[in-house]
């Protein structure tokens, strides 16, 4: 490690302003002024992490995802496309907050050397891509000095999904092994996909086309460019697709404003019956609408993607009669799984269940937890409400769609059919295109409308609120945060209001970035639903650290 080296670079971008840095589950995320010496303190790492991998090749996403324009992020990612390992988190917040001095940076670097015995004499290979932001460019010039100052090589594939980076990762490093995931390029990725969707959905008739909101980000010619290998097998009509304006970017748009403001973007003409979606900022999320005659908007969020998803599967290893190789010689069915957090709609965990009888894990919040979880199935869904989310598939079951053939025609079929979904879906990390490809080749082999669709089950009405408090650290969520074990006493006075009503269930998490804590509530009508939230909301700031003013909406 060549100090003099990282001392020098380090000039270029010491960190002088007192901002606290802290890397989250989206890593760092921030207003796009502050992040210069959080850049050069993440190439540092990637180069560390990479040396730690004996030189496996680490990816670097600059994004925000679905912020405003004006803020940006970082996160790094694992050779196999994972998110960054939580043992690693605490060094990226250690060395952003270092960037303050030499001699603080280089402490914590060899601190994590020792920690980690790392051989630094290690090759060190990292790529980098970002999203639309016109911050991008100046951010990914630090990061490069970071890289640089401790001997990484580097290469920059300019603008990209987040999810086409971490394939990209998982493409690099399983190249010529058994898992080989295909060729780390963007044609590639799209070639791989269209393919897959074409073969699933041949002989079928073509569904009515799909508006597709852009969300003036880096999806929108992502998407343009992915219909061109697509060809005649998938119409839609884009919009939402100015990339070069400044200011549209998330703005009235995208899939997290329309999940939480309940209506179509801006920019969208959408008629009754008409078919549509929407993508994030940086094209990892994705959440499907339309309009009913009477022009009552209708979401299909997350949950409805995993259940149409799971139903689907479920169908196809049935037909097939999949038998999967297992570790003691024997051969048994498909373990099909969805993994959900507290906060899927509670009608959708009962359909899963009790209708489609997929068993349900829950996880805390956050995709790594669902990501590790679904791991553990032959195949694991999971989809956050979000819309963010993917389906895992594992060696063993592809192995056994690989190498099984059919007793019959359609079980050949619905083999052939499993195939292409191994490489329809992004099993690194959930993908809005890949996800878009997936629900339309379900609908397309099913010939199921959107309003058929939803009507699989009808979601609770829910409400999620804010409550300011002196310190979200008194609260602490256990049982995949769907309860408290403190404050005391507070979990059982939540539990007795929510006897109070039909299909009743709330919970309340603390913020992982303010002091603030969330409620989230969901009962049989949309009154009671409220009545529910707004009384917990109450509670919890009269009696467990409330601060302001004290809302009017809040109940006693």
């Amino acid at each position: 490690m060549d100090s003099s080296k990282i001392s020098a670079a380090l000039s270029a971008h010491l960190h002088t302003n007192g901002t606290v840095f802290q890397y989250g589950t989206a890593g760092f995320r921030m207003d796009a002024t502050l992040l210069d010496p959080v850049m050069f303190s993440v190439g540092l790492l990637a180069v560390l992490r990479s040396k730690s991998h004996k030189g496996k090749t680490i990816g670097v996403m600059v994004t925000a995802s679905h912020n405003p324009e004006k803020d940006n992020g970082v996160k790094l990612v694992e050779p196999l496309g994972e998110m960054l390992v939580q043992s690693w988190e605490s060094y990226a917040t250690k060395l952003a907050n270092a960037t303050t001095s030499a001699d603080a940076i280089l402490a914590v670097l060899d601190s994590i050397v020792k920690a980690e015995s790392i051989d630094l004499s290690q090759p060190a290979h990292i790529v980098v891509a970002r999203d639309t932001r016109p911050s991008g460019q100046a951010l990914v010039a630090s990061l490069i000095d970071g890289v640089q100052a401790l001997g990484g090589h580097i290469k920059d594939y300019g603008l990209f999904t987040t999810p086409q980076l971490h394939y990209v990762v998982r493409c690099i490093n399983t190249a010529g092994t058994a898992s080989a995931y295909g060729e780390p390029t963007e044609e590639a990725y799209y070639e791989k996909l269209a393919n897959a969707f074409k073969k699933i959905t041949d002989g079928y008739p073509r569904l009515s086309p799909l508006l597709i909101d852009g969300a003036n980000g880096i999806g929108a010619p992502a998407m343009e460019k992915l219909g061109k290998y697509l060809g005649d097998s998938f119409s839609y009509q884009l919009v939402n697709k100015d990339i070069d304006s400044r200011g549209k970017l998330n703005f009235d748009s995208g899939a997290d404003f329309v999940k939480i403001k309940q209506t179509k973007p801006l920019g969208m003409d959408l008629a009754p019956g008409q078919r549509a979606c929407s993508l994030d900022g940086d094209a990892d999320r994705i959440v499907f609408y339309f309009i009913e005659q009477d022009n009552t908007f209708r979401l299909l969020d997350g949950d409805k993607i995993a259940t149409l998803a799971a139903d689907f599967i479920m169908d196809l290893a049935s037909s097939a009669e999949i038998l999967v190789q297992r570790d003691d010689g024997s051969r048994t069915p498909l373990q099909v799984g969805l993994v959900q957090t507290a906060y899927a709609n509670g009608s959708s965990t009962a359909y899963v269940k009790d209708t489609l009888k997929v068993p349900v894990v829950f996880t805390p919040t956050g995709v790594k937890h669902l990501h590790h979880a679904a791991e553990a199935f032959d195949v694991g869904v999971y989809f956050e409400a979000n819309g963010h989310g993917t389906v895992l598939f594992s060696p063993a079951a592809i192995h056994a769609f690989k190498s099984s053939t059919g007793s019959t025609p359609a079980a050949a079929k619905s083999i052939e059919a499993l195939r292409c979904l191994t490489d329809l879906i992004n099993q690194a990390v959930g993908d809005a295109l890949s996800d878009m490809l997936l629900v339309e080749a379900v609908l397309t082999y099913q010939q199921k409308s959107f309003s058929k669709w939803n009507s699989d089950y009808t979601d609770l009405p829910s409400r999620q609120e804010k409550v300011k408090v002196a310190n979200r650290g008194d609260f602490v969520p256990i049982k995949a945060d769907t309860e408290l074990s403190h404050p005391l006493g507070l979990q059982g006075k939540i539990n007795e209001e929510v006897a109070k009503f039909s299909k009743g269930r709330c919970f309340v998490r603390p913020s992982g970035t303010e002091d603030i804590v969330r409620v989230y509530a969901e009962a049989a009508t949309r009154d009671e639903t409220d009545r529910l939230c707004y009384t917990v909301c109450g509670i919890v700031f009269d009696g467990y650290g409330g601060v302001g003013a004290r809302p009017a909406t809040f109940l006693c």
